[in-house]
């Protein structure tokens, strides 16, 4: 099938959401970014991360969690951004409106979570355990989906950065309580937005490692009615 690249409008629990849509030719498997605190589907530490997973010939959709009202609103409150139950349902609706969509039906998917998104990534993985299959977490907070970590079986990665000590303390705990298949990275010399020289690409390797070795599943598009 010919590549895809397009932005999209996403139904997701009954609110629209904008959505970027990139599958390469033979996709290996397609990744879900859940953003947080704050960000967006704009968020260029996510698309340097997307960009290195598409080169690797994976799926990659970028979607804003929040409408742009709401994330208005979050940016005077904070509020949204640490509402994981919202997020969690809405990517819990993604998720299984990825299954069905022309573009993306039968491929394997992974769940790439950042800050307060990955605690979001790990409910929906405890909800969907057989659409999704690897969870990354970068500079996240799972400390925030402790009640749903234990029904998560999942292999999970969790990527820290090393001068992020609050952050690496609440990993190790969540770490604990992940019932598949676990692992933490450390990045050396890393803070908790990985804006050092080299640290984001350290984070970008490993979530494609962790990708590549955990979906394997590649599908052509299914038959399906027009997209809208």
């Amino acid at each position: 099938m010919p590549a895809i690249n397009e932005t999209r409008q996403v139904p997701a629990a009954g609110t629209p959401l904008t959505a970027d849509i990139a599958r390469p030719d033979e996709a290996k498997g397609l990744v879900l970014f859940a953003h947080g605190s704050g960000s967006s589907r704009h968020s260029p530490r996510n698309r340097a991360v997307a960009a290195e997973l598409q080169q690797a010939g994976l799926a990659t959709v970028l979607v804003d969690l929040l409408t742009p009202d709401e994330e208005r609103l979050d940016a005077s409150s904070g509020q949204l951004r640490f509402d994981i139950n919202l997020l969690a349902a809405r990517l819990i609706a993604l998720t299984d409106w990825l299954r069905q969509d022309r573009a993306t039906a039968g491929l394997d998917v992974g769940l790439f979570g950042a800050s307060t998104g990955a605690a979001a990534a790990l409910v929906t993985a405890a909800a969907r355990p057989d659409t999704v299959q690897a969870n990354v977490s970068r500079g996240g907070r799972p400390d925030l989906a402790r009640e749903f970590l234990w029904v998560v079986h999942q292999p999970t990665l969790l990527v820290v950065g090393e001068n992020d000590p609050t952050v690496i303390q609440l990993n190790q705990r969540a770490m604990a309580l992940l019932s598949g298949h676990t692992r933490l990275e450390i990045v050396p010399g890393a803070s908790h937005l990985f804006e050092e020289p080299g640290a984001l690409e350290m984070v970008a390797r490993l979530a494609r490692d962790w990708f590549l070795a955990h979906l394997t599943h590649t599908s052509e598009p299914q038959p399906g009615p027009a997209r809208h």
